[in-house]
């Protein structure tokens, strides 16, 4: 039911918003003349699409970061998620505690390489002199 009348506020407010353009084009049709209040018009509109565009291709960058940082948290959630669900299996194997612990020290050398690796040096700015 809230959808419903939310949809319906949503098409009564544009239908306001319909009726204030025709309004503002009449009064300015009165004052300038039909041909350039058309121009005019036309225009704008144009230009508020132009800079809806250009919002949109400014943000996607950031949405497209913001994602990929949110998907490189949730399969990192499910990795440590199933290597916990693995432990009590891999213990009970004939291999025992070796087979649990082999694979936590690799994770561990990793991270710890990862660590002390130096970072590669960005590209500086072509726009920038040092």
């Amino acid at each position: 039911m809230t959808a419903i009348l939310y949809g319906l506020a949503g098409i009564l407010a544009l239908c306001g918003i319909g009726f204030l353009v025709g309004a503002a084009y009449i009064w300015f049709a009165a004052r300038y003349g039909p041909m350039a209040t058309s121009l005019g018009f036309g225009a704008g509109f144009l230009a508020l699409a132009v800079l809806v565009l250009l919002v949109d291709r400014l943000t996607a960058g950031m949405r497209a970061r913001r994602r990929a940082r949110r998907r490189k948290s949730d399969m990192t959630a499910v990795g440590v998620t199933a290597a916990l669900a693995l432990v009590p299996a891999l213990a009970k194997r004939k291999g025992g505690l070796g087979a649990v612990l082999a694979p936590v020290v690799a994770l561990i050398a990793y991270a710890i390489y990862r660590e002390n690796v130096k970072p590669e040096p960005q590209d500086p700015d072509p726009g920038e002199t040092a």
